[in-house]
């Protein structure tokens, strides 16, 4: 029960049914916060409970300032959880952990249990083996269900275990694209209480639901789980940047276009930590699947979340999906009393503000490798001549040739060319050079779930059929639907065989290319890349395109729009300028241009008109948690604790709990550290996370064949993240990742110091000397550092190698509070500083002195480092609030959180 100081209960009357809500007006302040603060302001009213929550913190939050630098903490309590299963299993592996956790220390397991709804939605699993046929899909589902039915049983022993926990089963859409199209409330209703819906996710594409005006963002699964057990999110109240919008997209751009143009901006802006909220009479003109491209984003350019207020736009996307008239009502009458429904002509108090004339929107694409990386289309083969480069051994560093003159790479144009014949299974001969569209996929949940994209792409491809065009025969053309709808859309528009003749048949329902789960590449086009060394490409309809992501074979991966991509499947190469050179020939043999087979924008929106309806939502989410006969027919363990399969290579327990008391040892100084890794800026979660194909040659692979498994099994390293023993040998593993005191290597290597000569060694191996001997471990690292996807593991498996410590320029919002809730220190240099300038080379060993004042209660603003070489700083502590200084002194959030329940 709400203390209610502010005497803000109410009562909402909504047709026959009276709901209690808490009313912001009752706040003073609380007409000029922007919608974000609004949602947050109601959060407080209602949970206010005197001690975590008082009057003095919803008082601040009333009269936010909007030129602050954030320093006031808040606990926000969200109203539900969603997770995918990539991260989902190792949090229903954590609590299942806890359960036993709390019995061995005397309490009752049955408190380990979600007190607020969590969902998972299964999408991360399916691999885009098969392509280009019409069983693609059932083969790969039969693939997925195969490798995958340890994991599937432990969800379902989960779902039938733990109360408010929902798993939605393979086969069935994109987490994202689900929760939009049925989980979201906009407006929740709990015991007999309106109010509005909010959530953290396990991945940080989370943000996909403020399109539809909820405010959610991602978090860690550590974080989720303390959310599920009823603990709030500590945070500071944020600046809000304003983003206003006007006029409307031109014909020929389409969203995604949109948001590639509104990443580059807020990435060059920098809004890390900040909320981003959409305004102005260009809102009203955007449809709802295009605010959901452009939440979807959210962590691509960096911020919290990007979110859009309530308007009619919103009560016709909620219609259409299938939402009673009862909960649409409630949405509408809700906002209008609370202050949220959109007003186009306002002007919110903001921190920042930036604005956007649509109507100056250009056809784009991004990359080779990252989402802010803005290329205008007319400019995309130029710039790939320039970037090709970098992937092309040309010359090293100052400029020499690294190689004979004789040997040195040929050019067509300038641009650097390695023609490579390639003989098909058929016996057929092609050829393929630098530049070659390996991958074309439509994928994700950014795009699949806008219809315009998607009809847009299915024209393309109808055109392109009759004029004789189809995909070139080295590119692996993959169709991904974030949900059934899409499918059940093109089969009622006719398009589906278009598509399936141009390459692009389904191959699942999940996010595939985009999460590297693109599959292999057929093995003579594999074969001809590896040998010749080939810098080829990937085109896909997502969000991520970081090295190494897509696919090993892959080194330059672009974003586009779905449409865009079945152009450059057709193309079949990034130096094709596909804005004035041909794509092919017709049946006559005139040339095709892009402009041939593009769709006018009446065409698309007569497509979607008369081909979506209410009905395809109500039949693909009607019974949407029970799965199919497959599904249904896993056999699954009974009772509140788990049965642990000792044997089990996907799902075993995980060390976190092991030899816990019942209150915290004291906070202790750390000294003789050794560098573990030195990095340099831009280290995405991607480069830490374990993630992608496991090779054999690993410390992941060996422990795999150690354990009977054979290489044709190993699935990826997401699909075996509910194994810690699989995990942690993969953290630092990416094949991308340059460790600068191991010069000369890529990939998960280091240098053990604790042998003669500190040779180079897998960082897994390194870590496990280090640990024998009792040498803690420490992390350096540039700026940006942990930026990408809200990886739990990219910390979880930090923490398991021996670090104790990270020192960095930067970081990433998410990235940081997982270290804290894992037990990690996250430290900053000096302003102006970084490890080049301090003559940091990675050899020293470090001391980190000033930790222990956390044992009084209260945070040091700096820690002491020193090194053995002379070296001394000041670095900055970021354990940013009172909460994550509580995690810290536990060791973590999970023992923090486990403490807290055994006390009660």
């Amino acid at each position: 029960m709400s203390a209610n100081s502010f005497d803000a209960r109410s009562t909402l009357r909504v047709g026959d049914e009276s709901y209690e809500i808490f009313k912001l007006d009752k706040v003073e302040g609380s007409a000029r916060l922007p919608y974000s603060l609004k949602v947050l302001l109601e959060n407080l009213l209602r949970t206010e409970d005197g001690a975590n929550i008082t009057a003095d913190h919803i008082r601040a939050l009333g009269s936010w300032d909007s030129q602050a630098q954030p320093s006031q903490e808040i606990q926000f309590t969200p109203a539900r959880v969603i997770m995918q299963d990539f991260t989902g299993v190792p949090c229903v592996v954590d609590l299942a952990t806890m359960r036993e956790a709390v019995k061995e220390l005397g309490g009752d397991p049955a408190k380990i249990n979600p007190l607020a709804p969590a969902e998972l939605v299964i999408d991360h699993s399916v691999i885009a083996d098969k392509f280009g046929t019409k069983d693609a899909f059932g083969q790969n589902v039969e693939l997925e269900y195969g490798r995958n039915k340890e994991r599937y049983q432990f969800l379902r022993w989960g779902q039938t275990a733990f109360d408010e926990f929902k798993v939605v089963p393979p086969g069935t859409g994109i987490v994202h694209q689900v929760n939009i199209e049925h989980l979201a409330r906009t407006v929740m209703v709990r015991n007999g209480q309106a109010y509005p819906d909010t959530l953290v996710g396990t991945d940080s594409h989370t943000t996909m639901v403020n399109g539809l005006g909820v405010l959610g963002w991602g978090v860690g699964g550590i974080e989720a789980e303390a959310a599920m057990l009823g603990q709030p999110v500590s945070m500071l109240i944020p600046r809000v940047v304003g983003f206003k919008l006007t006029g409307e997209l031109k014909p020929g751009t389409t969203a995604t276009d949109l948001v590639l143009t509104i990443t580059e901006m807020l990435r060059k802006h920098g809004v890390v930590g900040k909320f981003v909220e959409f305004y102005g009479e260009g809102v009203a003109a955007t449809s709802l699947a295009n605010r959901a491209t452009i939440g979807n984003m959210s962590p691509e350019f960096g911020s919290t979340a990007a979110i859009f207020p309530i308007d009619d736009e919103t009560l016709k996307y909620l219609r259409l999906t299938g939402r009673d008239e009862q909960q649409v009502a409630l949405v509408e009458a809700y906002a209008k009393e609370q202050g949220l429904w959109l007003d186009p002509a306002a002007e919110p108090d903001f921190s920042e503000k930036l604005e956007l004339d649509l109507s100056t929107v250009v056809p784009s694409i991004a990359g080779p490798k990252r989402p802010q990386d803005r290329i205008v289309l007319a400019n995309a083969a130029q710039q790939f001549a320039l970037d090709v480069r970098n992937y092309v051994d040309t010359a090293d560093e100052a400029g020499e040739e690294s190689f004979p003159a004789s040997d040195a790479p040929a050019t067509t144009n300038g641009v650097p060319s390695n023609p490579t014949t390639v003989t098909a299974p058929d016996g057929s001969t092609y050829e393929i050079d630098h530049g070659a569209v390996t991958v074309a996929a439509i994928t994700s949940c950014t795009n699949t779930s806008n219809p315009y994209v998607m009809v847009a792409a299915a024209l393309v491809a109808k055109k392109a059929v009759e004029k004789g065009l189809t995909r070139k025969p080295w590119v692996k053309t993959t169709l991904a639907p974030g949900s059934k709808v899409v499918t059940d859309y093109f089969d009622k528009a006719g398009l589906t065989p278009y598509l399936d003749k141009v390459g692009f048949n389904l191959v699942g329902y999940g996010c595939t290319t985009c999460i590297g789960n693109s599959g292999p590449l057929p093995e003579e086009v594999s074969k001809a890349v590896n040998d010749h060394d080939l810098a080829v490409t990937s085109v896909l309809s997502g969000n991520r395109n970081f090295e190494g992501r897509i696919n090993p074979d892959v080194k330059m991966n672009y974003l586009a729009s779905p449409p865009l991509v079945v152009a450059y499947a057709i193309a079949g190469s990034m130096k094709v300028d596909i804005t004035t050179e041909a794509l092919g020939t017709d049946q006559d043999g005139n040339p095709v241009f892009l402009k041939d087979i593009w769709p006018s924008e009446a065409e698309v929106n007569d497509v979607v008109a008369n081909s979506i309806g209410e009905d395809m939502f109500n039949k693909s989410y009607s019974d949407v948690f029970a799965g199919d006969a497959q599904w249904q027919a896993l056999s699954i363990p009974t009772g509140n604790t788990f049965e642990w399969d000792t044997e089990s290579t996907y799902v075993r327990k995980p060390p976190y709990f092991e030899g816990m008391a019942h209150e915290p040892s004291p906070v202790e100084d750390i000294s003789g550290a050794r560098v573990l890794a030195k990095l340099g800026d831009s280290v995405t979660t991607d480069h830490i996370s374990p993630a992608g194909a496991i090779k054999a040659d690993t410390p992941a692979g060996k422990y795999l064949t150690e354990h009977g498994v054979e290489r044709r099994d190993f699935n990826s390293y997401g699909s075996r993240r509910g194994n810690h023993e699989v995990m942690i040998r993969g953290t630092f593993a990416n094949i991308r990742l340059r460790n600068q005191i191991a010069p000369g290597t890529e990939g998960g290597f280091t240098r053990d110091f604790t042998q003669a000569d500190a040779p180079v060694s897998f960082i897994y191996d390194a870590s496990r000397n280090y640990i024998d001997q009792g040498i803690p471990l420490v992390v350096l690292s540039g700026k940006e550092y942990g930026s990408g996807s809200s990886r739990d593991w990219a910390a979880k498996g930090t923490a398991l190698l021996g670090v104790k410590a990270v020192i960095a320029e930067s970081y990433e919002r998410i990235h940081r509070s997982n270290l804290i809730g894992m037990g990690v220190l996250p430290l900053q240099y000096p302003e102006g500083q970084s490890a080049e300038t301090l003559g940091l080379t990675g050899e020293e060993t470090f001391s980190f002195e000033g930790v222990t004042e956390l044992n009084n209660g209260s945070t040091p603003r700096t820690v002491k480092v020193t090194t053995d070489t002379g070296v001394e700083f000041d670095a900055v502590v970021r354990i940013d609030t009172p909460g994550e200084a509580d995690y810290y002194r536990n060791g973590g959030i999970m023992q923090y959180v486990l403490r807290s329940l055994i006390r009660k």
